[in-house]
């Protein structure tokens, strides 16, 4: 189990500011023990890269992202990145999950990337 890293939390304290991170963390698991939590939790029954159970309070964000190993590197194959910028892009969906933000439509799914691009050009190239 990892925690969110400073960098990741100062990128998100100044994305969304109105809003306060803590304890936020990170567990790395297979893809099998993401699909039995998936259908445990979620009664979906497919792989998934990033499982996100919110614990926040108000505009105290906290929480856990459960993140699949083999997805993050299957994604990264198809989208010709690194693993590393597609492992924080999968971060970043999971903490935007925290904010409310959704994924279930085409338009929530556009607004989540574009939110997504938005952290990590702030995290690569911002000041």
């Amino acid at each position: 189990m990892l925690k969110l890293s400073d960098s990741f939390l100062s990128v998100f304290n100044k994305l969304y500011h109105d809003y306060r991170f803590s304890d936020i963390k990170i567990h790395w698991v297979t893809d099998d023990e993401l699909l039995e939590m998936n259908k445990r939790f979620l009664s979906h029954d497919y792989f998934t890269d990033v499982i996100t159970f919110d614990y926040s309070r108000g505009r105290k964000i906290s929480g856990e992202l459960f993140i699949s190993k083999e997805r993050v590197a299957e994604n990264a194959s198809r989208e010709n990145v690194s693993f590393e910028l597609e492992s924080d892009r999968v971060i970043a969906h999971g903490v935007l999950h925290l904010l409310g933000f959704k994924d279930q439509t085409e338009k929530e799914q556009q607004e989540m990337r574009l939110k997504e691009d938005q952290f990590l050009n702030e995290l690569y190239h911002g000041s």
